[in-house]
C-alpha cells in the first residue's frame, strides 16, 4: 500500500510537477468527491471508474465470539465502480494507456 507521501511523489514525478502543489490539488480531488458523493452524487472520472454512495440496509448478525444475534444498523460507504477500460487493463487484456 501506498502511504500519502509516496503517493504525492509518484504523480508529481509522473505530471512533472512539485510535490507542494500536486498535494494541493489531490486534496481538492479528494475534498471535491468526498462533498459530492456524499451530497449523493457520482463523480466519474472516464477511463477509470465512478464514485458513489453505497448503502447497505440494516440486517441481522451474529456475534462471533457468543452466536448471539445482533441487530446491525444501515450504514453507507464509498463505492468505486471501475470502467469497463480500467477493467480490462487490471485483467491483462488491455494495454496501459
Amino acid at each position: 500500500m501506498a502511504t500519502k507521501a509516496e503517493l504525492i511523489a509518484a504523480v508529481a514525478d509522473r505530471a512533472e510537477a512539485d510535490k507542494k502543489s500536486t498535494e494541493a490539488v489531490l486534496s481538492a480531488f479528494f475534498d471535491y468527491t468526498a462533498e459530492e458523493v456524499k451530497a449523493g452524487n457520482k463523480v466519474a472520472w472516464p477511463g477509470f471508474g465512478a464514485f458513489s454512495m453505497s448503502e447497505r440496509a440494516p440486517r441481522k448478525g451474529r456475534n462471533p465470539q457468543t452466536g448471539e444475534p445482533v441487530k446491525i444498523g444501515k450504514s453507507r460507504s464509498l463505492r468505486l465502480q471501475t470502467s469497463a477500460p480500467m477493467k480490462a487493463w487490471l485483467l491483462g487484456r488491455a494495454k496501459k494507456r
